[in-house]
């Protein structure tokens, strides 16, 4: 498992930075409301997911 958190961590960063920019925002409003909440609902649930999966949690240990 800790073999993968670097790749991980890595996408993580990638994301943050080419999701960051007023352009993506604009689009976001151009689209719609619902496209906007439906957009940040997806990020949150993937940001909690990753988190889950880098801090070892989420599952039934054996």
């Amino acid at each position: 498992m800790r073999s993968f958190r670097l790749p991980l961590f890595l996408l993580v960063g990638v994301l943050a930075f080419s999701l960051s920019s007023c352009a993506a925002i604009a689009d976001i409003f151009k689209a719609g409301a619902y496209t906007g909440i439906i957009g940040v609902v997806l990020v949150v649930v993937l940001i909690i997911f990753v988190i889950r999966k880098v801090s070892g949690g989420g599952g039934p240990r054996a």
